[in-house]
């Protein structure tokens, strides 16, 4: 079965509304949205355990296309288990009935989707509903890794086929300018959690050089590079996502790196025999 591109594109323009507040931002307005045309995933079904007219995250990345994160993130009204359950069986009845077929289901949608109370439960009941309608799927969650501390999360992690993690930076600092976390955030005890998921995961890194309040951002340096690989060394993924800007940032002067840097950098990371996938 083959999904038609023409109208994927028109389920993702439905599936997004536009900010107020800023004009360049877009945020999706369901529970389910897509298929979609992932540059990393395929033909990839979001699901979005987020409001639906706001983002709600833990970082304010520089480069995000959902804007800016709200102050008052903790008053966000999250769908509830059995409305997002319901909603995904009822997507993927009408998907089998009109014959498409999709390549993963991905957590991503307005933000953190760790952030939803009942995340681990939701993993749980996606899992039975997967095996039911699209066995052939996979599982994807993409998370900025900022809960994995937090009770069951590890755990459902564990049971998804991608546990995306990102990492910008190794070196606070820069992890700090890029994701500007608005809880507090320690790099290295991310690092450290990450270590711990016996190679499941997979990190995803996105480099960017950027002049934000006057101050240079470039986490493509050696020295950036060099902790980075450290880092990965220790965390030792089973994959390694390398890409760069594909679309309008928070911040306009955030830049995209060049595929020939990205290829290079990528080179460093086979050689830790990490297999690593490059998205220019």
């Amino acid at each position: 079965m083959k999904t038609d591109k023409t109208k994927t594109m028109k389920i993702i323009q439905k599936s997004l509304v536009q900010q107020s507040d800023n004009p360049d931002a877009f945020l999706f307005n369901s529970i389910v949205f897509g298929p979609v045309i992932s540059r990393r995933l395929g033909v990839s079904l979001g699901i979005n355990l987020l409001p639906i007219n706001r983002k709600a995250c833990t970082f304010n990345c520089i480069y995000c296309e959902c804007g800016k994160t709200p102050d008052d993130i903790g008053n966000s009204i999250l769908p509830t288990h059995d409305e997002v359950t319901k909603e995904i069986e009822k997507i993927f009845f009408d998907l089998r009935l009109s014959n498409q077929s999709i390549d993963t289901i991905t957590f991503a949608g307005n933000g953190e989707p760790t952030l939803h109370p009942h995340f681990p439960q939701i993993v749980d009941k996606l899992i039975v509903l997967r095996k039911k309608y699209f066995p052939a799927a996979r599982i994807a969650v993409l998370t900025n890794a900022t809960r994995l501390q937090k009770p069951g999360i590890i755990n459902a992690l564990s049971l998804v086929d991608d546990a995306i993690l990102k990492l910008d930076s190794a070196i606070q600092e820069t992890a700090e300018k890029i994701n500007c976390p608005n809880e507090t955030f320690n790099i290295e005890s991310v690092i450290e959690t990450a270590s711990q998921m016996s190679g499941k995961c997979v990190i995803q890194t996105m480099f960017i050089r950027a002049t934000v309040d006057g101050n240079s951002i470039d986490n493509t340096t050696d020295e950036e590079v060099t902790r980075w690989l450290e880092a990965l060394n220790k965390i030792k993924p089973r994959l390694v996502q390398i890409y760069s800007l594909s679309r309008i940032p928070t911040i306009n002067t955030v830049e995209k790196v060049d595929a020939e840097t990205l290829q290079n950098i990528a080179a460093k990371v086979q050689q830790l025999g990490i297999e690593t996938l490059v998205t220019p």
